[in-house]
């Protein structure tokens, strides 16, 4: 009686590993939405610290980068071994408690997981088993092969615009040079064209960055390039242009930053950041009054029409940044983004933990 009970529960135990393993893939690969996993958040954990250890004897930035460039390739690729062994568990489990040994139990869940087929059996239950579990492994292969191409088209239509930035705010980008460079080349009323081009973009981010969260570790084909650094001059130079410029004031730069902090926020919400989702606009920022100052100065120097109420320039800067500021910086020390100003260069931590939700 006892041993029928234990044989019971190592079944329902063994459901249960595999019920969960597909739960998993299926919120990694498959679930169109935000779905933190308990599993994939181990996994890249588990290889943050990996790669963190090795981060000690790069010497530089760029010895940094090439290193990291390959934690999220290394760390989604895991996944599926990891996937394999929980199955194989879970079907040992299933196999003993109908009453096959240990080592045959191994031997025909192996054999059946990855389709040798060398492992003969001659009753039904066992080869029920056998095609559910076959069936599971090509599964979770199918789901990998039909991920990477919508993910790796989701990174090329991110790094079209973040490659863009260079031409338009210099390297390392910057909301000042932007600006510049637009009052030199097209005429400041052009930016509205930008802010809604990167109001789409925000909008791309946040649905591709949410729903396959390992974008956000894919590093630029440029060590020197980062979604986030970009995301943050754009947002800077938007809020600049709302705060001190002297031109009629365009509602698509408002959208632009709405959509953009908006973006940042769900994508930190998924790596549980904490940040304040009603700030005042009078909140501390991380840029302070003399950069702000500077950066003003710098655009009157370059011809850059700006208002004469600089304080009023100011608190409205204020007012629009410290939406983003918080959740730009975190991510920025997350993915270990060149440094950029007002963003990177002032990132607490460039190894923060991925914190499970």
């Amino acid at each position: 009686m006892v041993e029928i009970s234990l044989r019971f529960l190592v079944f329902l135990g063994g459901i249960g590993i595999v019920v969960g393993t597909l739960i998993s893939a299926i919120k990694t690969f498959v679930l169109p939405r935000s779905a933190p996993d308990l599993l994939t958040r181990i996994v890249f954990l588990a290889m943050r610290q990996l790669f963190s250890f090795r981060l000690r004897w790069a010497r530089s930035y760029r010895a940094q980068d090439a290193i990291m460039a390959f934690f999220a390739p290394f760390s989604l690729l895991m996944l599926l071994p990891i996937w394999y062994t929980a199955i194989l568990i879970g079907y040992m489990c299933l196999y003993w408690a109908i009453g096959t040994g240990v080592y045959k139990a191994f031997q025909i869940s192996g054999s059946s997981l990855f389709t040798l087929g060398y492992a003969v059996v001659d009753d039904l239950p066992r080869t029920v088993l056998i095609f559910s579990e076959s069936a599971l492994g090509l599964l979770l292969v199918a789901l990998l092969i039909a991920y990477l191409p919508t993910m790796y088209a989701a990174f090329s239509r991110r790094e079209v615009a973040v490659t863009l930035m260079e031409v338009r705010a210099g390297q390392p980008p910057s909301p000042v040079e932007m600006l510049k460079r637009y009052h030199r080349n097209h005429g400041l009323r052009q930016l509205s064209e930008q802010w809604r081009m990167w109001e789409t973009w925000f909008a791309d981010i946040e649905e591709s960055h949410t729903s396959l969260p390992a974008l956000v570790f894919f590093r630029s084909p440029r060590p020197d390039h980062s979604w986030i650094t970009a995301a943050g001059v754009v947002l800077d130079a938007a809020s600049l242009t709302l705060a001190v410029v002297d031109i009629p004031a365009d509602s698509q730069a408002a959208l632009c930053i709405r959509a953009g902090y908006l973006a940042l926020r769900r994508i930190s919400d998924f790596f549980s950041v904490t940040y304040n989702p009603d700030p005042r606009p009078d909140d501390p920022i991380s840029v302070t009054r003399a950069e702000f100052d500077a950066a003003c100065d710098e655009l009157v120097r370059s011809g850059v029409p700006l208002k004469a109420d600089r304080e009023l320039a100011w608190r409205t800067f204020n007012g629009w940044r410290v939406n983003y500021d918080t959740v730009l910086l975190a991510l920025a020390g997350m993915t270990m983004a060149p440094e950029a100003p007002w963003s990177s260069d002032r990132a607490v931590n460039h190894r923060i933990p991925l914190r499970i939700r």
